[in-house]
């Protein structure tokens, strides 16, 4: 299952891996050598896909574009067409920047649904602060970019996909900047660029503290302003629709769940694009917002598509401690409040409470070390001295530029009586990003036809073990502009039956269920995720060991198997779904995904660091690959909801 691989590269490959006893052995290529081998797979989910018709109106090249593809005469669309079946040629499922900018650019060849799970904004991308690194200065150079970004990544990174995303950052930057986001500009008049840890130069294009919301609102008015794009809010993906054929995995769409109307709504489609973000939520601290439970990986892996690098779990060092604030929050955080990378970046100095700089006894680069590093260093400081957080110290800093650079985090602050201008703010690590994901090729494809990735949900080989700070705003806009072009190709050859849309098995509404019956499985699977949030974080924190892996692998499948059971004796189905449940298993799949690949890296690389392994091993220098196979042990959270089906 888990295993050691050379390589990233190309996916886009015809031969099958052999999967031998449940695992895949090293392989012995050259580290930086494309992957020439793609996933056997057996285990799979529903079947083929119609000819579609366009949701709205094209134009006449993008109408020759598509001469290929055909429609389904309207009288035969009508009397398919259903409220709970919806026909698109793109499916998006996840509305942060990489959902968005994708569909912007699909929707000049087809019908685009944009499916996600809360309000259009709730992403990770509304919550990154920091900035987008890109090129932009003369004095910086596409190389340094690639150095840091590779140096911060532990050398696990792919070279071929870090050249990629550092030569096309700054023309996707410059897109950003047409499109109508507004960044900071200096007295010059010219983009002010900040610098972040592990970077060498100046190169974060910013809007404040706040560049992640000023993307997402650019992004979104221009897919308000295109007609073929349809955005459905409160819609939580359930399973990929795929099906079986000649030995490869097809994908057509995505059953989901509307929230609002507790219908499950299927969304048949020639492409799917899967942007739907990370995992913060299997930890009881994360500067993730609640909608990041893993779905999409989850997913992706029930559907039999390759993961990999999921032990590489970013704990951004930085997060507000509420415990340290004068004024402590009424009720507890949905997630974290972060404090940007920017204020390190800006001269900011961490102490230990006895007001201490340690950040130089264990790093020549000290508070611009990576994130890995102070992170760990900053974990140290708490467990020696028995306390529950540190200081990050900005204001020896000229009040008006730290108010300038960083109004968010100065309002949240003071709105709980601290003024970061006079005083030092306490920090404290949390969940941050997740440098694993669904394996990705160099366009976004998968092992799994017709499904691409980007985004968070996708590993491409770029951070490696760690990512470079405000690197994942360019690679979510690089990967999303590549796959374009490979999914529109896949569109126009796409051969769909829309009535095949009747022949598998919908989804069972939980709500069927009496309430009482109901309200005790909501208020087990929340238990039962505080359980699993603690262990991970007790188990599979900033420092593992061999021994706390194996013990968290245990108890996390006595948990699930508890809850489970709990469910079934109280009448759910295995068919059965509902938003709390679905992303407890969810959250289960993935929790075990990153116990599996941790248990698999022997040494300490990057954001995976074991008292066991403590030193970096260049023979291990190879990413963590967990196979497809039908061997392994399935339980509800890794299994398809419906039954196998071959593609006719």
């Amino acid at each position: 299952m888990a295993a050691l691989m050379n390589g990233f590269g190309s996916l886009q490959c015809k031969a099958m891996v052999h999967v031998e006893k449940g695992h895949m052995q090293a392989s012995g290529m050259a580290f930086f050598s494309p992957v020439n081998r793609c996933a056997q797979v057996h285990i799979s989910r529903f079947c083929s896909i119609p000819h579609f018709i366009g949701a709205k109106s094209v134009s006449a090249s993008q109408l020759r574009m598509r001469h290929k593809v055909g429609s389904i005469r309207a009288s035969a669309a009508s009397c398919l067409q259903d409220d709970t079946t919806k026909y698109f040629d793109f499916v998006v499922i996840g509305s942060g920047v990489a959902g968005l900018r994708y569909a912007l650019e699909v929707s000049k060849y087809g019908s685009v649904a944009i499916i996600t799970k809360a309000e259009p904004h709730e992403s990770n991308t509304n919550y990154a602060q920091g900035g987008v690194s890109a090129v932009l200065c003369p004095s910086d150079s596409v190389e340094s970019h690639m150095q840091d970004t590779i140096v911060a990544g532990a050398y696990l990174c792919d070279e071929e996909t870090v050249r990629v995303v550092c030569t096309e950052g700054p023309e996707r930057v410059k897109e950003l900047i047409a499109m109508g986001a507004s960044f900071d500009h200096g007295e010059d008049g010219r983009l002010h660029l900040a610098r972040e840890g592990g970077h060498s130069h100046n190169r974060i294009v910013h809007s404040a503290d706040m560049t992640g919301r000023e993307i997402e609102r650019a992004l979104l008015q221009a897919v308000d302003n295109d007609d073929n794009i349809s955005l459905f809010g409160h819609h939580f993906a359930i399973d990929l629709l795929t099906c079986q054929s000649n030995g490869e995995i097809y994908c057509y769409g995505v059953d989901s769940l509307d929230a609002e109307t507790q219908k499950a709504i299927r969304f048949i489609s020639k492409v799917t694009l899967l942007a739907s973000g990370g995992v913060g939520h299997i930890y009881p601290s994360t500067t993730n917002p609640p909608v990041a439970t893993g779905d999409g990986i989850a997913m992706s892996h029930r559907a039999q598509a390759v993961i990999s690098n999921m032990e590489f779990v970013q704990f951004h060092p930085t997060a507000l401690s509420d415990e340290g604030l004068p004024i402590k929050p009424a009720t507890r955080r949905e997630n974290a409040f972060l404090i940007t990378e920017a204020v390190r970046g800006d001269g900011g100095i961490l102490y230990n409470q006895s007001m201490e700089r340690f950040m130089t006894s264990y790093d020549d680069r000290a508070e611009l070390a990576p994130r890995d590093v102070v992170a760990r260093s900053i974990d140290d400081q708490l467990k020696k001295r028995g306390e529950k957080y540190v200081l990050l110290d900005i204001s020896h800093k000229p009040r008006e530029k730290v108010l300038a650079h960083f109004p968010n985090i100065a309002a949240e602050c003071l709105r709980h009586g601290l003024d970061i201008t006079q005083q030092p703010i306490p920090v404290v690590p949390a969940a941050h990003y997740m440098c694993g994901g669904v394996r990705a090729g160099l366009q976004g494809e998968t092992n799994v036809k017709g499904l691409y990735v980007a985004g968070e949900v996708a590993c491409t080989g770029l951070h490696g073990a760690n990512r470079l700070a405000s690197n994942s705003l360019l690679e979510a806009l690089v990967f999303a502009r590549r796959a374009v072009q490979p999914s529109i190709d896949h569109m126009v050859d796409a051969d769909v039956d829309p009535s095949f849309a009747k022949k598998w098995a919908r989804p069972v509404l939980s709500v069927s269920l009496r309430d009482s019956i109901l309200s005790d499985i909501i208020e087990k699977t929340k238990q039962a995720r505080m359980e699993l949030q603690s262990i991970m974080w007790e188990y599979v924190g900033i420092v593992r060991s061999t021994n706390r892996l194996k013990h968290a692998e245990w108890k996390i499948s006595d948990l699930e198997s508890e809850w489970v059971e709990f469910l079934f004796r109280r009448g759910w189905k295995p068919t059965m779904v509902g938003v709390e449940t679905c992303e407890m298993r969810n959250l289960f799949c993935c929790a075990k995904l990153v116990v599996k690949s941790a248990l698999a890296r022997h040494e300490s690389r990057g954001l995976h660091f074991t008292e066991d392994f403590p030193y970096l091993e260049e023979s291990k220098r190879k990413p963590t690959v967990i196979f497809p196979t039908h061997i392994q042990e399935l339980t509800w959270s890794s299994k398809p909801l419906q039954k196998q089906l071959q593609c006719k």
